[in-house]
């Protein structure tokens, strides 16, 4: 099978599953009272994990046995490795969306040792972590996974259905962060994508209409007016720091 396919396939179950994983992590661990879409696409999936999963893959591949005579040291430096690989994603990603599009995903500056707020010693270590429960866990299901495709190579349809409208997801959403974007150039800020979305949720509960999980943006009112309104909020807050907007 193709090198190709393989990382296609690979990048369909790492966006997906990490979706999923981003999903009960943000409104458990956070302890959200309300679910709120991760991520910069409309549907059920985070490309940054397709990206992270065919990293760890290629990277789980390589042959580490001969790099040193002890097999631990081995594997922690390959976890190492792997932890340094998701964590160059994630700091690419992150600014390319901070500098290029003047948006912010995610914020990890209330933690220690952070960089510019995209990454930091703590989400490294984790993902580190998160190497070794895929290398012991995932990796072997994942070849067993890729010799079955191999021999289904029908099931390619539906990794091919899967990109076409994940293409057009792209696509709209790309158009959505335009409008972000414009928005803060204009006003000099940078958009927090999740506080936007936490906003536009508060509002449908007050206005008590339905909010839409995956289409939170196309309701009650234009997105400009979103931005407008989190906008006066900030100002609010340089004013008067003791109250609560």
């Amino acid at each position: 099978m193709s090198i190709f396919l393989t990382l296609a396939y690979l990048f369909l179950i790492g966006s997906v599953c990490g979706w999923v994983l981003e999903l009960l992590f943000r409104n458990l661990a956070y302890r959200h009272q309300k679910w709120i879409n991760p991520g910069f696409c409309t549907g059920p999936y985070l490309p940054i994990y397709g990206f992270g999963l065919c990293t760890l893959y290629l990277l789980a591949s390589l042959d580490v046995e001969g790099r040193s005579g002890n097999p631990i040291v081995n594997k922690v430096l390959l976890f190492v490795l792997m932890a340094a690989g998701m964590t160059l994603i994630e700091y690419v990603a992150g600014i390319f969306c901070l500098k290029c599009l003047k948006v912010r995903l995610w914020d990890y500056s209330d933690q220690w040792g952070n960089i510019q707020g995209i990454i930091c010693p703590l989400f490294s270590a984790a993902w580190a972590v998160l190497s070794a429960v895929y290398y012991f866990l995932i990796h072997p299901y994942i070849l067993s996974g890729l010799q079955w495709l191999s021999q289904n190579l029908a099931f390619s349809f539906f990794i091919g259905m899967f990109f076409g409208v994940f293409l057009i997801d792209v696509i709209h959403s790309a158009n959505l962060v335009i409008k972000l974007k414009r928005f803060a150039e204009e006003h000099g800020v940078i958009v927090r994508y999740e506080a936007l979305k936490a906003h536009i949720l508060l509002l449908h509960e007050k206005n008590r209409e339905k909010y839409r999980f995956f289409r939170p943006f196309r309701e009650i009112q234009p997105l400009s007016k979103y931005l407008e309104e989190i906008q006066e909020q900030l100002e609010k807050r340089i004013r008067h720091p003791k109250n609560k907007v």
